[in-house]
């Protein structure tokens, strides 16, 4: 997973192209590493999966 993937998969769930994405465990730090440099880094919502996956979500309102 580059960073230039990572890129594109954060803007197709903000605009609404993908409803979710999936984290494996092993490319977690990698995509978290891109996400939090975004502006609206608070619109994403991370959710742990069992085995150390995420469900990545977009949200329309941030998180607090």
């Amino acid at each position: 997973m580059n960073e230039q993937f990572v890129k594109e998969v954060l803007e197709k769930l903000k605009i609404g192209e993908l409803s979710e994405f999936y984290v494996k465990k092993e490319d977690f730090m990698e995509f978290r590493q891109v996400l939090v440099k975004r502006d609206d880094f608070k619109h994403f919502r991370g959710i742990g999966q069992r085995g150390g996956d995420v469900l990545y979500q977009y949200l329309e309102e941030p998180r607090s």
